[in-house]
């Protein structure tokens, strides 16, 4: 039974995407604050992966539906996004401009990535209750 879960845990296409690189350490009593990317349905009409870069490092890919969180040490995150995969989507967009987040411990920040025609960027989503 064991192996069916875990091929059903792989099928889902709501689960989330897993981090790639390591990330900033901090030092415990710090805090930490929760930065939540999803990549929702229609806001980005493409097959392709959308590649999300922390401090210049890919940390994580999204299909359509994903999300990820990471728990980071407070202060400055520098982000950037671009398309990646396979076929057409290889050596795709490249998000040249990224943003700096301010992140404060304790704090859970949510976005939502979509595109328009100045290519991939982020929006603040409304929290969760």
């Amino acid at each position: 039974m064991r192996p069916v879960l875990l091929l059903a845990a792989l099928l889902s296409p709501t689960l989330a995407a897993q981090p790639l690189a390591p990330l900033p350490t901090t030092t415990q009593g710090e805090g930490y604050a929760v930065l939540i990317v999803s990549r929702e349905r229609l806001e980005v009409a493409t097959t392709c992966e959308v590649a999300l870069y922390l401090y210049d490092q890919m940390a994580a890919r999204l299909h359509q539906g994903q999300s990820v969180a990471f728990n980071l040490p407070p202060g400055k995150v520098s982000l950037r996004l671009g398309l990646t995969g396979s076929g057409s989507c290889e050596g795709g967009i490249a998000q040249l401009k990224g943003e700096a987040l301010d992140l404060y411990a304790g704090e859970v920040r949510r976005y939502r990535i979509a595109m328009d025609s100045s290519g991939l960027r982020l929006h603040a989503a409304p929290p969760s209750h």
